[in-house]
């Protein structure tokens, strides 16, 4: 690297002007602080420059990383340069090979620039990036083993969730590109096959909401599950019209995947096995079937029951069709709806009978009687399709996590 020649047409000292300044002046201490001080200012001009838009702000910033760019190795030099290099929008390739080369530069580096070299560095990019993997799911972790009861684990809202340190941290460094997005994806895919954590696929549910959030649409509209389902990242499945609009949007797509583009199922499937998405689908079924109770209908005409059956089924089966790179969507089996659903309805009849019976006048003839005809064990079915069916697993705990019991 040469040394400063040309820096100080555009106010930056080079090394004639520290040698001078420390040699003839009478308070060396004096002089290093009047360069800080000058250095300080130059970088808050820099950034202001980089606050403007155009042409010629680009063309500032470029002639200036040209003349700055030889000092870069000099420590007292290279905050100047480096606040140069964040505001480049197009850091010559050239330039991007000496500091990756570089380690101690390459570490020096604000996120904005390290985008740039990421893109063509995917190892750069996945050693950067893991290490908050692995302290999100560590996190996730210790946060089941200090709540006793799940529905704590599940208190916490999406958004306060995605507004959390390491989702914040892993979409600035993800920034407006399309590129470092997929690279994403792509190490959770990885990783979800590889380990079974289903928590890499809430970390893949909490991301994509996090870039909805800041409106990054570059990104949030290629999205596969963002674009084709908006209904699966958002909190639609409430009573009232919006509940089947939305679901018959959701059905539609499904029933719409063409041969050819069956991978976005992937996509999606990995969407739905976060814990929190199974929670979600599998709480508001129940709060359909109570619904259904109330009003004497019947589960298997209720359209947005079947799909949230079929959509936790597309879910439990994400790894399977990760792994397997069989990408079609796993068939409800018809009697979860025919034998399971009425036998889940006659334990929450029971539940209900014995709430009420808990509140009337005591009577103990009368509630003997109720005690015998709606205690028990649970129906052969259910306690089958609890331990043998994807989706009647997670219905069955939440259940009995209602009940206050074990599953």
């Amino acid at each position: 690297m040469s040394g400063g020649g040309g820096l100080e047409e555009i106010g930056i000292p080079g090394k004639e002007y520290l040698r001078k300044a420390l040699t003839s002046c009478s308070d060396p201490l004096k002089a290093i602080s009047d360069f800080q001080s000058l250095c300080d200012k130059l970088i808050q001009q820099i950034n202001d420059i980089g606050k403007l838009d155009g042409r010629e702000r680009d063309r500032k910033l470029r002639d200036l990383l040209h003349k700055s760019f030889p000092v870069i190795r000099f420590k007292t030099l290279r905050p100047i340069v480096m606040a140069i290099l964040k505001h480049t929008r197009e850091v010559d390739h050239k330039f991007l090979k000496v500091l990756v080369r570089d380690k101690e530069l390459y570490n020096d580096l604000d996120t904005e620039v390290k985008r740039q070299i990421w893109t063509d560095h995917q190892t750069l990019f996945g050693d950067e990036v893991s290490p908050l993997f692995i302290r999100y799911v560590q996190q996730k972790e210790a946060a089941l083993l200090t709540h006793t009861n799940l529905n704590n684990f599940f208190d916490l809202t999406p958004k306060v969730r995605r507004q959390g340190e390491i989702i914040q941290k892993i979409v600035h460094m993800i920034g407006h590109s399309v590129k470092l997005y997929d690279m994403v994806l792509q190490f959770l895919r990885t990783l979800f096959v590889k380990t079974r954590n289903v928590h890499y696929c809430t970390l893949r549910a909490e991301l994509l909401m996090a870039l909805h959030d800041l409106e990054i649409q570059e990104i949030v509209d290629l999205d596969p599950v963002s674009t084709s389902s908006p209904g699966v990242w958002t909190p639609v499945f409430v009573s009232g019209a919006s509940t089947i609009k939305r679901g018959r949007e959701l059905q539609g797509f499904l029933d719409s995947i063409k041969k050819g583009n069956e991978q976005i199922l992937s996509d999606l499937s990995m969407i739905l096995c976060d814990p929190f998405a199974v929670n979600f689908l599998a709480t508001s079924a129940l709060k359909i079937l109570t619904q259904l109770i109330n009003s004497e209908g019947m589960p298997r005409d209720h359209a947005v029951l079947l799909l949230l059956l079929r959509m936790l089924e597309l879910g439990l089966h994400a790894w399977d069709m990760i792994d397997r790179q069989e990408f079609r969507e796993p068939r409800l089996d018809p009697q979860v709806v025919t034998k399971f659903v009425p036998s889940l309805v006659s334990l929450i009849v029971d539940d209900q009978v014995r709430a009420l019976n808990q509140r009337l006048p005591p009577d103990e003839r009368a509630s003997a009687i109720t005690i015998i005809e709606h205690s028990g064990p649970p129906p052969d079915a259910y306690q089958a399709y609890i331990t043998e069916s994807s989706v009647g697993l997670p219905a069955g705990r939440l259940l009995h996590a209602a009940d206050g019991q074990e599953p």
